[in-house]
């Protein structure tokens, strides 16, 4: 490491601009907001290119940007199996629902995933069940935090409880400001940038960038560090031993692009003949943003074991390549680029969240039965004002999780918060914009089914031993063997929750056809 001091000078520069340019969104944001609806869809508010760069931003996250290539920097070059099949998984499920979601959404009003849900099969229990059960995505934003300080530590010199207290302050101010307008702004110009990063990483990566040789120069110097770090597929490593993890990556991830802080902002599109141009987009943006990845590669043939020392983290990959190989400018001015992608996820996540206190429990559940939801416009003030103090709640809440999880892996930890999440509602998204005889009961039936096989799996309940000498000794064995890898819990979970909404709705009274008209149109 060299220039430290110039580096924390430039760093704190580029960190000033670039939250001058997010509160100014922030307020840009807040003078579109016209009431709660607003807040937390920008409903019909955005062009499809935009709106890509956003989503694109959203998905992406800090675990794509630090995650990935601290796993990568770990594991080599069969991690990048996972960088390039998660995106198919998530764009062919929004490709999946995107019509039908904005369809169902646009005639009930749904301001969030949760809502939707409830609209969509007629039930306020699975409304407020899956609400509650999105609050496990404060794992994934709490992720998101230690993401933002692992960059703040690394170019900044900040110590991590300072740096996650900057990062959550930023994003406190600026979505209590202008709710879902402040962060599809924000995100749009963030994905442009996190494009420009992740293409110049690959440049990096293709060309061996500092080392002789060039590129075949590098993936000699990976195989004499460790022959495993260049196999496609790593014989050791329970992520990605197997053609079945990389099955489980994509079926995974499926659900991802319909979780909270991102499903909501398929209603942000201002046009549905755009819906097309939109998934088009995005799909480019989201196969070239995981690129990113391959910095971790480069920066184990160049920083070799250094990030294993007392002190440093595999998540620092990114950071230190950058500082390693680039003048102090550059490599705080890219990592201006790194935070964007933390900030990009995390502010919708915060708005997401946000949405169970003001919209699920308070605007549809709190207020009609206090004879309130009969004055629109109260209703909408009040939860507006429930939007920003959650907001602050949450943020709060994040920081203290990450803080006590700050030696996980940042993709790793994010997948404590989402895996249950699409394992649970990867049967009433999918059956429910595919199949019109799924029902109420069934709907419920697998949500919670799915939740809970996550549960059981990702946390070893499940085990070996049971099976050891009876009928199901080989795919018991199998099942309990799989509790490391979170893509194989959620993958099992998702078909778990399937067969019983499917064997449950086969048994329930079918929707009727008026309701049926609503969702599907004639």
């Amino acid at each position: 490491m060299f220039g430290y001091e110039p580096l924390i000078f430039w760093g704190w520069t580029f960190l000033v601009l670039y939250i001058g340019l997010m509160l100014t969104f922030g307020f840009v944001g807040m003078r579109r907001v016209e009431g709660s609806d607003d807040f937390a869809t920008a409903r019909g508010s955005y062009g499809p290119l935009f709106l890509a760069f956003a989503m694109t931003a959203t998905t992406a996250s800090g675990a794509t940007f630090l995650g990935l290539p601290g796993l990568a920097y770990k594991s080599g070059m069969s991690v990048l199996w996972y960088a390039f099949v998660y995106p198919l998984g998530v764009y062919s499920g929004v490709l999946i629902c995107l019509h039908a979601i904005r369809r169902a959404g646009d005639s009930f009003g749904s301001r969030s995933m949760p809502e939707y849900l409830g609209d969509r099969f007629d039930s306020d229990a699975l409304r407020i069940i899956a609400a509650l059960f999105s609050m496990a995505l404060l794992f994934y934003l709490a992720g998101q935090l230690l993401a933002g300080a692992v960059m703040f530590t690394s170019m900044l010199g900040l110590d991590t409880f300072p740096a996650l207290c900057v990062t959550a302050t930023v994003l406190m101010i600026y979505i209590a400001l202008g709710g879902a307008h402040a962060d599809i702004l924000t995100d749009g110009v963030q994905g442009a940038l996190m494009l420009a990063l992740a293409a110049l990483v690959l440049w990096m990566f293709l060309t061996g960038f500092g080392l002789e040789g060039g590129f075949s120069g590098m993936l000699d110097q990976l195989e004499g560090i460790d022959p495993d770090l260049t196999q496609t597929l790593h014989p050791t490593h329970p992520l990605f031993d197997s053609k079945w993890d990389i099955f489980a990556i994509f079926a995974s991830h499926l659900p991802l692009g319909l979780l909270p802080h991102i499903g909501n902002k398929l209603w942000a599109l201002k046009n549905n003949r755009d819906q097309v141009k939109f998934i088009s987009y995005s799909f480019a943006f989201g196969m070239l943003l995981p690129a990113i990845t391959c910095g971790g590669i480069l920066a184990r043939v160049l920083l070799g074991d250094s990030l294993f020392a007392e002190g440093m983290n595999p998540n620092q990959a990114i950071p230190e390549l950058f500082i390693a190989t680039l003048p102090s400018w550059a490599a705080a001015l890219i990592g201006a680029g790194v935070l964007a992608a933390v900030m990009s996820t995390a502010d919708g996540l915060v708005v997401s969240t946000a949405q169970i206190f003001a919209n699920d429990i308070y605007r549809r559940s709190i207020a009609p039965r206090l004879g309130e939801g009969k004055d629109d416009k109260h209703v909408d003030r009040v939860a507006l004002m429930i939007s920003r103090i959650a907001t602050v709640i949450v943020l709060v809440g994040a920081v203290a999780l990450a803080w006590n999880t700050r030696e996980k892996n940042v993709a790793l930890l994010v997948w404590i918060g989402i895996g249950g999440m699409m394992a649970a509602s990867a049967s009433p998204m999918f059956l429910g914009v595919l199949w019109r005889r799924a029902t109420r009961a069934g709907s419920i039936t697998g949500f919670i089914v799915g939740g809970v096989a996550f549960s059981l799996l990702h946390s070893a309940s499940i085990k070996a031993e049971w099976f050891i000498g009876g009928a199901l000794e080989v795919p018991g064995v199998w099942i309990a063997s799989q509790a490391s890898n979170p893509f194989a819990c959620a993958t099992l979970g998702a078909f778990a929750s399937i067969t019983a909404m499917i064997v449950v709705s086969l048994m329930t009274e079918p929707p009727s056809d008026e309701h049926l008209k609503r969702v599907f149109g004639t």
